[in-house]
């Protein structure tokens, strides 16, 4: 028996999915809903793909000793408009990984795509329609939008997290503790998530 049949909703928005009666996330987007189960988005995009940003070791002191887990970071996109980025933590690898993508998922988030540069107005959903800036901790990360052809001007992570978003020309600007993975990330991620929670000054296409 396959894992959809076997599905059983545990909230309303996960029964309407179910049945039918919403079909794309962009029907629980626009109408505010909340994702609380990641089945609804395994079953509305099944293109959605996967990027581990990091791996590292935490450690933890008990009245047992001290604990070792696995902290992953991964962000999850269909490379078209949408992106999820998270964290999970486990004492197995592949354990921390499911935990991230699940996680991940529920973060999943629309995001506005447009032509915002001076140097190019082709009107094409290549890139941001305007500057937007992203924090977490003390890192500061500032997307800017770039011409046809640019490319992503971006460190590793960055650039990984835009491509997943559908992102394909930008420029970007990080400041902060950047080596801390996990905080650029989300950094990235909530500039990216407030290009849909933001009015853009101009047309924009998505």
């Amino acid at each position: 028996m396959s894992a959809e049949v076997e599905w059983v909703p545990k909230t309303k928005l996960g029964r309407m999915v179910l049945e039918g009666k919403i079909v794309s996330l962009d029907e629980i987007f626009a109408q505010g809903l909340r994702i609380q189960e990641t089945e609804i988005v395994d079953r509305l995009m099944p293109n959605l793909r996967q990027e581990v940003l990091s791996m590292s070791i935490v450690q933890k002191q008990t009245d047992a000793g001290e604990q070792s887990r696995f902290k992953v970071v991964v962000a999850v996109g269909n490379e078209d408009g949408y992106i999820g980025v998270d964290s999970g933590k486990a004492k197995q690898i592949r354990g921390a990984i499911e935990k991230a993508t699940m996680y991940a998922k529920l973060n999943i988030t629309p995001v506005r795509r447009g032509c915002g540069s001076w140097e190019c107005a082709c009107h094409q959903p290549h890139s941001l329609p305007f500057k937007t800036v992203g924090k977490c901790g003390s890192v500061r990360v500032e997307l800017i939008p770039g011409p046809r052809g640019l490319g992503i001007v971006a460190n590793e992570t960055t650039a990984t997290i835009l491509r997943l978003s559908g992102i394909k020309d930008c420029w970007s600007r990080s400041f902060g503790s950047t080596k801390t993975t996990s905080s650029l990330a989300y950094a990235v991620y909530y500039a990216l998530r407030n290009t849909y929670k933001t009015v853009a000054p101009q047309d924009w296409t998505r």
